[in-house]
């Protein structure tokens, strides 16, 4: 009875630290101990307890999801509940392999099983989903910039696999009967250690400096709607717009990036050229079976069509499938699209030094949706220039480090400027891509195969409990 208290007790308190940890407004330092408490339970409980007390931790922190998944973006409620149940029984699969290993006198594979499973689960929703990787822990540290500079070597895979390691670490460090802690430590160490001076010292080098380009980001959220350009609203919006772009221009914008969907229209003629000034605007574009969701470029006609439209919500557009470049180092793409670290990357082995991007949010994901963007430039070693209905207005750089910012909504035409940097950033993810999700899956392999080789010993389930 009392083990099973105890799993109830660490599967309780991991739900609080992985809903206060994750969701659309995660407070970063919690996640990195959200997976302690079920961990440190696992070599203490049964092997069937240890396994609930995971799955329960996952599910009760995530439960958090339900509304933005079936209101917000209308996902079907069995979809909605396997994206909840499924991982929650990997979890509770992670804690339980932990646990066997630590069984086995293997504790440096109970340390690195537990991050690779997870990140293989991530690898795997990404390459599978029709979300690309907007489904990782990662982006709970988004504003924690030295962490987030592991994406420029790793991509989000890295940034999830310290997450998962540093818990697991200081587990198997306190499991009753732990041996060679030493190893572990140094493994730890030298995995967390290393990443952290790295993310302090990129950021004190490579300022973007060079040369500059004005930019100015657009957005309003009335209508909320896009709004027809044969109808009398959709007029008075082309206005509205028009004269904000043309109060940007005369501050000195050389850019300015309206927001995704913006406008419905038949053809791709519309009168938002100004003078000195290139304007990108996001467009229902076209009738029946052939609209696409488009980024128009005004004066140049330069087109770029989205790729990955929401499912359900986008499925009257036809999916692009080529990259635009607006220039020899920028970039079109399209909100969503950023979710998909390969599609930026592609840009980046292209030439792009920036992407310009219209985009629409849901208000409550705005904050979350705007920085998946900015770990993408970090990514890829570029900047991004993100403007949003519904969410924020976001310039990053290749640091990501957030160089303006707004909240559109916050007044009629809300209107952001910044200097957008024209230096780009050599990474390691750029040149290798997804080496850190493979070489997790090969690790999970090894503690797996480690669980055939070794005989289990006397774990405290087979032992009899004080009291």
């Amino acid at each position: 009875m009392k083990r099973v208290l105890i799993a109830l007790a660490a599967a309780l308190a991991s739900a609080v630290l992985l809903h206060f940890g994750t969701g659309l407004h995660p407070v970063a330092w919690l996640t990195w101990l959200a997976p302690l408490p079920v961990l440190l339970a696992a070599p203490r409980v049964r092997g069937g307890s240890a396994f609930a007390a995971g799955a329960l931790a996952w599910l009760g922190g995530q439960l958090q999801w339900w509304p933005y998944f079936t209101g917000t973006i209308e996902t079907p409620v069995p979809v909605a509940a396997g994206l909840l149940a499924g991982p929650a029984l990997l979890y509770g699969l992670g804690v339980l392999l932990h646990r066997s290993l630590l069984a086995r006198r293997r504790p440096l594979s109970a340390v690195l099983a537990v991050p690779a499973l997870w990140v293989g689960v991530e690898y795997l929703m990404a390459l599978a989903g029709p979300h690309g990787a907007w489904w990782s822990l990662a982006y709970t540290q988004a504003d924690v910039l030295p962490v987030v500079q592991t994406a420029s070597v790793a991509g989000v895979w890295g940034i999830t696999f310290l997450l998962l390691l540093v818990p697991a670490a200081a587990a198997v460090l306190l499991a009753p009967g732990a041996t060679r802690r030493l190893p572990v430590a140094v493994t730890a160490g030298a995995l967390v250690a290393p990443a952290l001076a790295y993310g302090l010292v990129r950021l004190g080098t490579g300022q973007d400096g060079g040369q500059h380009r004005e930019v100015a980001l657009i957005s309003t959220d009335n209508p909320l709607d896009t709004a027809e350009l044969d109808t009398p609203q959709g007029r008075d919006l082309l206005r509205r717009y028009g004269r904000a772009v043309e109060a940007a221009a005369a501050r000195g914008a050389g850019i300015a990036v309206l927001p995704e969907k913006t406008f419905g229209a038949a053809t791709a003629r519309l009168p938002l050229a100004r003078p000195g000034v290139t304007v990108v605007a996001g467009l229902a574009l076209g009738t029946g079976a052939t609209r696409t969701n488009s980024a128009l470029v005004y004066p140049s006609g330069a087109r770029y069509d989205k790729h990955h439209m929401i499912p359900g919500l986008e499925s009257e557009f036809t999916s692009g499938s080529t990259l635009t470049m607006l220039g020899p180092t920028t970039g079109l793409i399209i909100c969503k699209d950023l979710d998909f670290p390969w599609l930026v990357r592609q840009y980046r082995q292209a030439g792009a030094t920036a992407l310009l991007a219209p985009a629409w949010d849901f208000d409550d994901d705005a904050w979350l949706h705007s920085r998946m963007a900015m770990v993408r430039g970090v990514e890829s070693g570029l900047s991004v220039v993100r403007a949003a209905r519904q969410g924020f207005l976001t310039v990053s750089d290749t640091r990501g480090r957030v160089l303006a910012e707004g909240r559109s909504g916050e007044s009629g035409v809300e209107t952001v400027f910044a200097a957008l940097p024209q230096q780009g950033a050599s990474t390691v993810y750029t040149s290798l891509g997804d080496w850190a999700a493979w070489s997790s899956v090969a690790m999970l392999l090894v503690a797996l195969a480690g669980l055939r080789i070794a005989a289990p010993h006397r774990m405290p389930d087979q032992q009899p409990l004080a009291g």
